[in-house]
């Protein structure tokens, strides 16, 4: 295949000089080459260029991992598209209004989630697509099978357009202006990207075990393909089956959230001690605050592969090298090249080093909008810079550090605590597979601050209760430590790892019947 840095990369690119490399590796749909993948995605542009569909048109998708999703995200980069996979945990009626909302012209949907389409139209729409059985709608395979397999003409950069989770408030739509150039070049852009985790060219297969629906985990799925990087793809995220997959398969690079190192650390020690990491060069973790003892540990246990990425579909902002990273333990990196980071004070002055406030970053790339809502796209801006809604502050060196959300932030007594440094403290202890702290009314505090626990094989008691308060006391200041602990069985989280406070606040402050 010759040295790396001499190879055009590209999925187009890699597709057209080793089209018999391997694009995914192992996936619920097996393996493909870069080719097939290829042929797939132009036959998607001609079937929906057939059903009217236009340059800046939207293609909505409500498909489990697999092949499907990564061959209608190509098709929509090709033709000009804006590609808008949807969660497929949402109910039916945020589909339809997302649907709506968006303006999609197309909706594909695998056979799983019929439930979830059910009350979209498919008459409303240019094309309502199934991979399987849904009732009112074509059958994506019949349909596909009409139309060629070679590369369309007039080919155009299309983009990812996403809904934020809304795991604070209602789910805002995210959408750039499509971008200039030819669709191998802006490939080639996300090959760059990989690189910039060092996703070194043909290194070796990526493991995809977030939702692929996610547009974190779509950044970097998609950042390892153009890279040459095999996709090996879990329908969902299991601890034991990711490691055995790590081993097996000779994973190179990766993408993960927090929670999945948590798991991951919490299987039983001989199944860690028998696992292969050694393949591991890159792994890229984003979406949601990583306590340092989890990271400590899994950097002991994994070698310094594990990078850091702070930002949001908005827009990227900080990297932290694993290096980087163990020389200043909490950091989420410095501002990528041509980004500018600023704190802020509620007047928009800038703060110096040290003093916590609101993170603003920017750069000379076209900026986002909020679908819709001016007012929510202005308020999110400073001038050129841009707020998505955390706060922390810069040390002396530019590096970044985290303290929370703003409106996570609790007020108590008149002092403020950032709820992720208390997760933090609580999730080291052995007994807690997941924690949330979440501030609540009380009439003589302002808030009081309520740890919600997800225990290890459901032991849930007064005993561990005062075990956990006792083990925040041991580690923080007496204001940031809860003043009770709740149980439940599960937290409910996003599959990129955030957490749904808002849900947790309207439970625990609904009235007692």
């Amino acid at each position: 295949m010759g040295s790396v840095w001499d190879q055009r990369l590209g999925v187009w690119w890699i597709a057209e000089d080793h089209p018999d490399h391997l694009a995914v590796v192992a996936s619920p749909d097996g393996a493909w080459t870069y080719a097939e993948l290829a042929s797939r995605a132009h036959q998607i542009v001609h079937l929906l260029r057939a059903r009217g569909l236009g340059r800046g048109d939207v293609v909505a998708a409500v498909l489990p991992n697999g092949v499907d999703l990564v061959a209608v995200s190509l098709a929509c980069h090709e033709a000009g598209w804006y590609f808008l996979p949807l969660n497929t945990f949402l109910t039916d009626a945020e589909v339809a209004s997302i649907v709506d909302h968006s303006d999609a012209r197309v909706l594909v949907a695998g056979e799983a989630h019929a439930a979830s389409v059910a009350r979209v139209a498919p008459s409303d729409l240019a094309g309502a697509f199934a991979v399987g059985t849904i009732d009112g709608f074509e059958s994506f395979t019949d349909a596909l099978a009409a139309h060629p397999t070679t590369a369309p003409d007039d080919c155009a950069c299309g983009a990812l357009f996403v809904y934020t989770s809304g795991t604070t408030g209602r789910p805002k739509g995210i959408r750039r202006p499509l971008p200039p150039g030819d669709p191998g070049e802006v490939a080639h852009d996300a090959a760059v990207f990989g690189r910039a985790f060092d996703f070194v060219p043909f290194g070796g297969p990526h493991l995809v075990s977030t939702a692929m629906y996610h547009g974190g985990s779509h950044a970097y799925w998609m950042g390892a393909l153009n890279v040459g990087h095999a996709l090996v793809i879990m329908p969902r995220f299991d601890a034991a089956e990711a490691l055995c997959l790590i081993g097996e398969q000779r994973v190179f690079s990766a993408y993960m959230v927090p929670t999945q190192f948590h798991r991951l650390l919490q299987l039983p020690d001989d199944v860690r001690a028998r696992a292969d990491v050694s393949s591991l060069h890159a792994v890229v973790h984003s979406a949601a605050p990583c306590p340092l003892e989890v990271k400590r540990d899994l950097l002991a246990w994994w070698g310094p592969v594990v990078w850091e990425t702070y930002g949001g579909m908005e827009g990227p902002a900080t990297i932290a090298k694993p290096h980087r990273w163990l020389e200043r333990p909490g950091t989420v990196g410095r501002a990528i090249r041509g980004t500018r980071l600023a704190i802020l004070d509620a007047d928009g002055r800038e703060l110096p080093a040290g003093e916590v406030g609101a993170i603003y970053y920017g750069s000379a790339a076209p900026s986002f909008e909020y679908v819709d809502d001016v007012d929510g796209t202005q308020a999110a801006h400073r001038g050129a810079l841009f707020t998505i809604g955390d706060v922390g502050y810069l040390d002396a060196d530019g590096y970044l550090f985290i303290c929370g959300r703003d409106k996570d932030m609790i007020i108590t007594g008149g002092v403020n605590v950032y709820p992720a440094e208390v997760e933090a403290a609580l999730a080291t202890h052995p007994a807690v597979a997941d924690v949330a702290v979440i501030g609540l009314p009380d009439p003589e505090w302002g808030e009081r601050i309520v740890a919600v626990v997800e225990p290890v094989d459901g032991r849930a008691d007064d005993q561990l209760a005062t075990e956990l308060l006792a083990h925040c006391r041991a580690r923080l200041a007496a204001f940031k430590c809860p003043r009770r602990v709740e149980f439940r069985d599960a937290l409910p989280r996003t599959d990129a790892g955030k957490l749904y406070k808002r849900l947790l606040v309207e439970e625990y402050t609904a009235p007692r019947s």
